[in-house]
């Protein structure tokens, strides 16, 4: 059933049995109870995906749908392709935090002198923040110019390398190689691999063990993509900054990264999508939303108002479908989980 018509019942049977919310106050009969929606219309719809792996959602902290489809297991970790660009950001925030890096606005230069040797500047200009928005100017790695560059034997000097297109700080190129360039920055501030130090920054203080992913010819773990989590851990991660980057008691990301990573600073001419600090924004069912978008399927939204997270993964293979693929997901995410939860919330 195409999920836009499977909306038109949504009204009748999305409403399960009464469930208290963990943050109800017994004590006092007047506050009502919540409602969870049943999720079935999503499910019967997700069944009929052949490219989707995984449809999770966590509502005002309580994990409320998961469902895996084609195989998949709660065990087995995703591909989570440029999700790991939003990651990259948060351990920027954090190594900023830390005193590790200096403020975004600071060129590159520092991490990258052979850019003082740049003919005309321009370069020079480059900052950690154009590199976290896309907006360096250099001619894209992605796309078309993926291939030759993760064939070449220096991908650092690959991306720098780059003719610039536009101004730095401008325009909005969307690029795997700036997410790198951040991952080899963080590499010498930290004095320790990206793997090491994303561990002991994000994926121990959340609970879990993050897999080794692939890294470059010079050894530097490839910064935005082809990380490796579960499903879980993907909902783990956009918990984390639902709540203000706070998880177990403890500001893993400082708030105000996370604020700041949700500021548009971008928009690309290709998605019509705006975009922060690693992070993707637009509104879906009238909310506004925030969401980490990977090759294929892999997403994890974040709804803030209804104190919302989806997450969902996707065969990550290159194939025809995946763009009809992609547009049926986001229906149905917009249409099946978050409009049911919006109409369960003004209940």
């Amino acid at each position: 059933m195409p999920v836009r018509l499977a909306l038109a019942g949504l009204m009748v049977v999305i409403l399960a049995a009464p469930r208290v919310a963990a943050s109800r106050d017994l004590a006092n009969p007047a506050v009502p109870e919540v409602r969870t929606p049943t999720f079935g219309e999503a499910v019967d719809v997700a069944r009929e995906l052949p490219r989707l792996h995984s449809l999770l959602a966590s509502w005002r902290g309580e994990l409320v749908l998961e469902r895996y489809f084609n195989g998949a297991r709660a065990t087995r970790p995703a591909n989570i392709k440029s999700v790991s660009k939003s990651i990259i950001s948060a351990l920027v925030g954090v190594a900023i935090d830390r005193n590790l890096l200096p403020r975004p606005e600071t060129s590159i230069t520092k991490y990258f002198p052979e850019l003082a040797k740049d003919r005309d500047g321009r370069k020079q200009a480059i900052t950690i923040e154009d590199l976290l928005t896309m907006r360096s100017g250099l001619e894209s790695t992605s796309n078309r110019n993926y291939g030759a560059w993760v064939q070449s034997r220096n991908w650092v000097r690959h991306a720098l390398g780059r003719p610039l297109l536009s101004e730095p700080g401008t325009q909005m190129d969307y690029s795997t190689g700036n997410t790198h360039l951040l991952s080899a920055i963080l590499t010498r501030a930290a004095g320790t691999s990206i793997w090491q130090f994303a561990q002991q920054a994000l994926a121990r203080p959340l609970g879990f063990t993050l897999s080794r992913w692939p890294q470059d010819p010079q050894g530097i773990y490839f910064g935005g993509n082809d990380m490796l989590l579960t499903p879980r851990q993907m909902l783990s991660f956009g918990e984390l900054y639902l709540n203000g980057g706070r998880a177990g008691g403890k500001q893993i990301v400082p708030e105000r990264w996370v604020e700041q990573s949700f500021v548009p600073r971008g928009y690309s001419r290709i998605s019509g999508q705006r975009y922060g600090y690693g992070w993707w924004i637009r509104e879906l069912a009238g909310r506004q939303a925030y969401f980490a978008w990977g090759f294929g399927g892999q997403y994890i939204i974040l709804v803030p108002d209804l104190d919302l997270v989806v997450v969902t993964t996707s065969a990550s293979d290159v194939a025809e479908d995946r763009r009809s693929h992609r547009r049926t997901l986001f229906e149905l995410v917009e249409d099946l989980v978050i409009a049911p939860v919006a109409i369960a919330q003004a209940e």
